[in-house]
């Protein structure tokens, strides 16, 4: 029960990161001159106007429950926020700022939250700590697992705007995007590897901030 109770936690917490993660999309494309998201209710911090049926929460959940030997592995992704391209003054400049001010936006929240858990350490509150340690975690990975090349994550817009890929060739490359995904979490190196950088970043973050 324990273990259910810590991954519904960790749920919460993803819901609130993909939140922030749209949001700040949302306020990039609108102050990059397209209001598409904004018309379409999508500049709110308001989870359930960006929750994606398999990114949000049937992932999510699925992963809560599987064994034990994968730790508390958890990952997510929200609906992706829209945009004109026409609307922009420099589409393929805006479209990578676009698509990186979520993930900035998760990096920022990490710092934020390892500054919270060294508060917490100050007042000697250990478990306030540790909580504010597993969100920065939780937000970096969803930080470095957007920056993946692969539709619909973030990555894959820089991607095609660095390969001039035409926006046909995205759209049948994003049909296979879930299916690709979802292997690739099967793959143990792959998490592996994106524990250690996720990890190696919160170890930096937290020796900055003395919370180790």
């Amino acid at each position: 029960m324990d273990n259910i109770a810590d991954g519904l936690i960790m749920y919460l917490m993803l819901v609130s990161l993909l939140t922030f993660h749209e949001f700040a999309h949302a306020w990039t494309a609108w102050k990059c001159g397209d209001d598409t998201a904004r018309l379409q209710g999508r500049l709110s911090l308001n989870p359930l106007v960006h929750i994606d049926p398999i990114g949000t929460v049937a992932l999510p959940l699925l992963m809560i429950f599987l064994p034990a030997s994968l730790g508390r592995f958890i990952i997510g992704w929200a609906k992706p926020v829209p945009f004109n391209p026409n609307n922009l003054g420099h589409p393929r400049r805006d479209d990578i700022l676009i698509a990186m001010a979520g993930p900035a936006m998760n990096l920022i929240l990490a710092v934020v939250l390892v500054a919270f858990a060294r508060v917490g350490l100050i007042f000697h509150s250990t478990d306030a700590a540790e909580l504010f340690m597993e969100a920065a975690a939780l937000s970096l990975l969803l930080c470095f697992f957007n920056l993946i090349p692969i539709p619909p994550l973030d990555g894959s817009h820089v991607l095609r705007n660095v390969t001039n890929m035409s926006y046909e060739t995205y759209a049948n490359f994003a049909r296979f995007g879930f299916i690709i995904l979802i292997v690739l979490l099967q793959i143990p190196v792959f998490r592996q590897t994106l524990s250690l950088v996720t990890y190696g970043t919160l170890d930096l973050l937290g020796r900055i901030f003395g919370v180790y």
